[in-house]
């Protein structure tokens, strides 16, 4: 039979399996959820830097990448000239902008898990 929560003495709830699960869910929505923002912002010419990007989760423990040899300096070069709309920060702002948005979808989960 598997456990899905643990007390502590002084009735905290542990994490648990089923709680890391839920937690990495979670995280894995958030990031896309930036990454799908950051989509809307990334310097666009043939689009190969728009399509690099990817969510990497492990656990608790997550990343966006775009994988093309300039990605970085794209992301950095704050006097390259962009479309009307596609600009340098294209994965740093969203990830400030978008921090509450994040946090709401992984609490969803959670918050049912924590309510036992």
């Amino acid at each position: 039979m598997t456990q899905y929560t643990r007390f502590e003495f002084d009735g905290m709830r542990l994490w648990t399996s089923r709680g890391r699960r839920l937690a990495s869910e979670g995280l894995e929505k958030g990031l896309e959820h930036v990454l799908g923002v950051s989509k809307t912002q990334v310097p666009l010419d043939e689009s190969t830097l728009e399509r690099s990007g990817k969510v990497h989760v492990d656990g608790l423990d997550g990343a966006i990448s775009y994988d093309t040899v300039y990605a970085k300096r794209q992301h950095e070069e704050m006097d390259w000239k962009h479309l009307p709309g596609r600009k340098a920060k294209y994965l740093e702002d969203p990830m400030n902008s978008e921090r509450d948005v994040v946090l709401q979808l992984m609490a969803v989960d959670l918050r049912r898990w924590f309510r036992g």
